[in-house]
Formats: structure tokens, sequence, C-alpha cells
């Protein structure tokens, strides 16, 4: 299993612009099917996930 993990950081860290989009995307989805109710919550999890993605992240 930490083979998989390994590589799925490696994928993240060389993808990190796309990675940042898809949770950006992620995190539009939830918060429109929650109606806007966990918008700060939904936005700390995605910034927190960002965070963690490699280098040069992308942001909001």
């Amino acid at each position: 299993m930490s083979d998989f993990l390994n590589k799925a950081k490696d994928f993240a860290d060389k993808h990190d612009k796309q990675v940042d989009q898809g949770l950006d995307k992620a995190g539009d989805y939830a918060d429109k099917r929650t109606g806007g109710r966990y918008d700060e919550q939904i936005d700390k999890g995605v910034d927190a996930a960002q965070a963690h993605t490699g280098e040069g992240d992308q942001g909001r």
C-alpha cells in the first residue's frame, strides 16, 4: 500500500496545478450540494488539502 501512496504523492507533486483545480471544483460542488451551509468548513478543508499537494500551490 505504501507504494501506491508514494505514486499518488509523486503524481500530485508533478501535477500540482491540476490537483489544486480539481480540489477547487470538488469544494465548489460540495458547497453547491449543501446549499452553502458549510462554506467555511469546505474552504478550510480544500485549503488544507491543497497545502499537502506539493510545491507551487495555486491557492484560492
